[in-house]
């Protein structure tokens, strides 16, 4: 009887086990269908990753360049506004020298002028020591 009782006694534990085996195990709410399109969204993830890293790279080099471009730009401005500036300098200082030049005989016509005139008046005075008619006429104009 022992050994029917033990078998009976394993029969009952190893089912109550199985039971307790049963309640343990946790229900996945997924399908191999779900776990095979999880594989497929992985992987196209991954290759989404690649794709924007070699987008990224590509941005990068296209922003050097540009870079490069705008600096190359920033160098002419340099470049053309030396040398506007330069010119302005230049002409500021051909203006003034050419206007110094200019006037010497301008002076000289004016000063010779001015001479001829004190000239012209000596004379009249000397003049009108003989005619009295001139001399009314100077003082009236103011140059006697």
């Amino acid at each position: 009887m022992k050994p029917t009782l033990l078998i009976i006694l394993l029969f009952f534990s190893s089912l109550n086990l199985s039971l307790r085996a049963q309640e343990k195990q946790v229900v996945v709410p997924y399908t191999l269908a779900d776990r095979d399109r999880i594989i497929l969204t992985d992987a196209k993830i991954v290759a989404l990753d690649a794709k924007i890293n070699a987008l990224e790279v590509n941005m990068n080099l296209k922003f050097e360049g540009q870079q490069r471009q705008l600096d190359d730009i920033k160098i002419l401005f340099y470049w053309g506004f030396g040398i506007i500036i330069t010119l302005i300098i230049f002409m500021l200082g051909y203006t003034i020298w050419d206007r110094r030049t200019a006037m010497q005989p301008a002076l000289a016509q004016a000063s010779m002028a001015e001479a001829n005139t004190i000239k012209l008046i000596t004379t009249l005075r000397n003049y009108s020591k003989k005619h009295d008619d001139l001399i009314e006429i100077l003082k009236s104009q103011g140059f006697l």
